[in-house]
């Protein structure tokens, strides 16, 4: 049998780190360990009943077919009024894209986009896939470590010193995976003044989570705050987590219309359309009855604060509170360098990850896989009660260290 030769591209990334460690959660619990899991980063809530009717009444009606590669029109038309509200801007149905996922809209446009020798900035902590599909697009992945003391938030001096000739985007997650960090209107402002002054850099921002907002104000889109970046600016979104549809696979893509096109022509080679049957669902998420999304953001954020809270008691770590996401990032800073009961030394976030498993069976995912260290997510998404059981558990662990 001869070799298998990989491709280049599939040999600079690796595995999502945030899949992997949910992978071996699962793997010790089906070996009998008592584990809680703090990696998954989705709902637990079910899809609304309204949003599954649909699903179902369009597969009685035969609606599964292909659809137009870009999506049906009645999404689009859902999706351009909902940008609408959020933005202030109308788009045209040849600016929007429907693709399976979020993720494959962002992957698409980097594809469309990204050759080698470019550059594409990334602030961390950042979403664990951002870098791996740059290099797999044959980009420079550059790395804008983004502290706490600034809130987890690109500031502008940070930007500016980033960019250079080769840069080609620039991309924003907010609310913030893994820190839950919000960018204000103010903190758009500085970053988007910076963007004006170097035309060649687009803005790619991932919005998933821009339901899922703990402050008063409603979050803030960049084309609202700079009109000027409009022409090369991609809003990326979908129905995933706002509305518990993970698995139905509905991500779509609002911007510059022969940015749309490539993307289109790529998609045609790809993956043809989304699945009719999840559009269809996706168009009674976008037009249909936002009551259960206003109750869920309410438990997410005592959710949050229950786990801020905890975590803020346990010897060595500290926790910011979570502006929105489902997620929390402590700092390990101050368990560092000590010994676990059996004489080992916590080297880093990573060391600390594998202790919390090993010995109270808590699964959460090290900064390290979002670029900054030493911090470690929770994801919230998931009971109170199993939310207490982790963190008491992470306590214990942190109070057993010398």
């Amino acid at each position: 049998m001869s070799e298998l030769k990989l491709a280049a591209r599939i040999q600079r990334i690796k595995p999502s780190p945030s899949t992997a460690a949910a992978d071996r959660a699962r793997q010790l619990r089906e070996e009998g360990r008592d584990i809680v899991n703090l990696t998954v980063g989705e709902p637990d809530f079910d899809t609304p009943q309204s949003i599954k009717e649909a699903a179902c009444a369009a597969i009685m009606a035969g609606e599964t077919k292909y659809t137009a590669v870009p999506g049906t029109v009645p999404l689009r038309k859902a999706i351009a009024a909902r940008m609408k509200l959020f933005t202030g801007v109308d788009y045209g149905l040849d600016q929007i894209t429907v693709s399976n996922g979020g993720k494959q809209v962002i992957f698409n446009t980097l594809m469309a986009t990204v050759g080698k020798g470019d550059d594409v900035l990334i602030p961390a902590p950042f979403w664990v896939s951002y870098p791996d599909m740059v290099l797999a697009c044959g980009g420079n992945p550059i790395i804008i470590p983004c502290v706490e003391e600034d809130g987890f938030k690109l500031t502008a001096e940070a930007l500016e010193a980033a960019i250079t000739p080769n840069t080609r985007w620039l991309i924003l997650n907010s609310p913030s995976n893994p820190t839950g960090a919000v960018y204000t209107a103010e903190d758009l402002k500085t970053v988007t003044d910076v963007l004006m002054r170097h035309p060649q850099v687009w803005l790619l921002t991932d919005d998933i989570y821009d339901e899922i907002v703990f402050t008063d104000a409603r979050i803030a889109s960049p084309v609202s705050v700079e009109p000027g970046l409009i022409d090369r600016t991609f809003l990326i979104n979908g129905v995933s987590k706002t509305y518990a549809m993970t698995g139905w696979r509905i991500g779509y893509g609002v911007g510059p219309a022969p940015l749309v096109k490539a993307i289109n022509t790529l998609q045609s080679q790809m993956a043809s359309c989304a699945s009719s049957v999840s559009q269809a669902a996706a168009v009674a998420a976008l037009t249909g009855d936002q009551k259960e999304v206003g109750e869920w953001l309410k438990v997410y954020r005592k959710r949050c604060e229950l786990a801020v809270e905890l975590l803020n008691t346990a010897p060595g770590l500290s926790c910011r509170s979570s502006d929105g996401a489902f997620y929390v990032y402590p700092n390990c800073a101050g368990v560092i360098g000590k010994k676990t009961p059996d004489g080992q030394v916590i080297k880093d976030d990573g060391d600390f990850v594998l202790y919390l498993l090993e010995s109270e069976g808590v699964a959460v995912i090290a900064g390290t896989a979002y670029g900054l260290s030493p911090y470690f997510r929770i994801s919230v998404a998931t009971s109170e009660d199993v939310i207490r059981d982790g963190c008491e558990r992470i306590i214990k662990a942190c109070s057993a260290l010398s």
